[in-house]
C-alpha cells in the first residue's frame, strides 16, 4: 500500500496506517449507530500521553507493514461500529503494536494494557480492592480516636484550661471526619479505566487472550456488550459517589452509585497467537483481522523504522530469518531486530564467537530452549 493510497481522503475512514500524529486537534469519531451509544458520566479529563511507550513499540515511523488496504479497512470498520479487534496471527509479527498506532495516529492518549495469563479473571481487568489494607487504615484510625478521646479527658481532669479543650476537641472533631474512605482502596484495572466516561474513546490492548482460562472471554461478553459495570464494594457502600485509582500513572476518578459507564466505546485491541478457539458468542462481537507474516521488503522497512538506518548485513540477516520462518519454525520480529542491533554495534561484523551468539538469538523459540 503506497503512502498516497494509504493518506488519500474518504468519507468515511478516520484511520489510515500512515504511523503519524496529527499536526493539529485530532479528529472526531463518526457518531457511533444507536446500538453502540452510551451515557456514562461525570466526564473524564483527557489522558496523558506515553510517548516513549510509542516509540519504543512504533519505531520513529509508526508503519506496520502488513497493513494493506483491505487490513486497514477492518480497522476503519471496528473505529465506526465501536467493535473490538480480534487480531490474530503467527506470534512476534507486531499484533499488539497495531493498539499503539492507532492511539498515535487518532491522538487518543496513553494506550491500557491488559496481558492475559491462565490466571486471569475478569474482575482483575475491571478493579482490585484492598481489603485488608483498608481494615489496616481503619484500625489505626480508630486507635487514633481512641488516643484523642483519653487526651482529652485527661486535659478536662486536670483543670486546663476551656480555650486549649475546645480546641483540642475541634482537632479530635476533625480527626474523627477523616476515616479511610473506601474509594482510596480502590483500583480500575485496564479494562475497567478503558471504560470510564471520557469524550473521547480510550485504547485498550488485550494481549494473547487465548492463554486465558476458557472461562474469560465469555465472561467479557456483558462488558463488551453494555460499555459498564459495577463496583459490589461501592454498591453496598452509603456514600453515592467515591474517588478511586485509576490505571493511569497517578490518576484518579469519580464513580457514582458503585456504577461505571463509557461515554465513548473503549478501541479495543485484542491478540490471539490462535492457540485456541473463542466462543461463537463472543467472536460475534470482535471484527477479525488476521495479520500475515511480513515479506523481504517488510522486514526492511521494519529495521530501517527502528534502528533509522539499514546497516551493514542487516540484509542478510533477514534473509537468514526468513530461511528459518520458512522452515516452519517460531520466530518473532524482536529476535531479528536483536540480531541486527548486535551484529552492528561496533560498526562491523561479528567475529565468530559472536555469530554464536547470533545463532541463540534467532533459535527457534518452538523448542523451548
Amino acid at each position: 500500500m503506497t503512502e498516497l493510497e494509504q493518506t488519500a481522503p474518504s468519507d468515511w475512514r478516520v484511520f489510515h496506517a500512515t504511523g503519524r500524529a496529527p499536526d493539529a486537534s485530532p479528529s472526531r469519531l463518526p457518531e457511533p449507530p444507536p446500538w453502540r451509544r452510551f451515557r456514562g458520566g461525570p466526564p473524564q479529563p483527557a489522558p496523558p500521553d506515553d510517548t516513549e511507550a510509542a516509540l519504543r513499540r512504533l519505531g520513529t515511523s509508526g508503519v506496520i507493514q502488513q497493513l494493506g488496504a483491505r487490513e486497514t479497512d477492518i480497522v476503519n470498520a471496528a473505529l465506526v461500529l465501536r467493535r473490538p479487534l480480534l487480531v490474530t496471527g503467527p506470534p512476534g509479527i507486531g499484533k499488539s503494536t497495531l493498539a499503539y498506532l492507532v492511539a498515535r495516529e487518532l491522538g487518543l492518549g496513553r494506550v491500557l494494557e491488559w496481558s492475559i495469563v491462565s490466571r486471569t479473571a475478569l474482575r482483575d481487568g475491571l478493579h482490585t480492592y484492598d481489603a485488608l489494607g483498608r481494615a489496616q487504615a481503619i484500625a489505626a484510625w480508630r486507635a487514633g480516636l481512641r488516643g484523642e478521646d483519653a487526651a482529652e479527658f485527661s486535659d478536662s481532669a486536670d483543670g486546663t484550661d476551656g480555650a486549649t479543650a475546645d480546641g483540642r476537641g475541634r482537632a479530635a472533631s476533625e480527626n474523627r471526619q477523616q476515616a479511610p474512605k473506601i474509594g482510596e482502596f480502590i483500583t480500575l484495572g485496564a479494562l475497567g479505566t478503558a471504560l470510564l466516561p471520557y469524550d473521547r474513546p480510550r485504547v485498550l490492548l488485550v494481549d494473547e487472550l487465548d492463554k486465558s482460562d476458557i472461562d474469560l472471554p465469555n465472561d467479557l461478553l456483558h462488558v463488551l456488550e453494555n460499555g459498564s459495570y459495577e463496583i459490589p464494594e461501592l454498591v453496598r457502600d452509603a456514600a453515592e459517589s467515591a474517588v478511586v485509582h485509576t490505571s493511569d500513572p497517578g490518576g484518579h476518578a469519580v464513580v457514582r452509585d458503585g456504577r461505571i459507564e463509557c461515554r465513548e466505546f473503549p478501541v479495543v485491541v485484542i491478540t490471539s497467537n490462535g492457540e485456541r478457539e473463542f466462543p461463537a458468542a463472543f467472536r460475534r462481537r470482535c471484527l477479525p483481522l488476521e495479520l500475515q507474516s511480513p515479506t523481504r521488503e517488510q522486514l526492511l522497512a521494519i529495521v530501517v523504522s527502528h534502528l533509522r538506518e539499514l546497516p551493514e548485513g542487516a540484509e542478510s540477516l533477514v534473509d537468514d530469518y526468513l530461511h528459518r520462518v520458512g522452515g516452519g519454525g517460531t520466530h518473532s520480529l524482536d529476535q531479528l531486530l536483536n540480531a541486527v542491533q548486535l551484529t552492528t554495534l561496533s560498526g562491523s561484523q561479528v567475529d565468530a564467537a559472536g555469530r554464536k551468539l547470533v545463532e541463540m538469538l534467532l533459535r527457534d523459540l518452538a523448542k523451548g530452549r
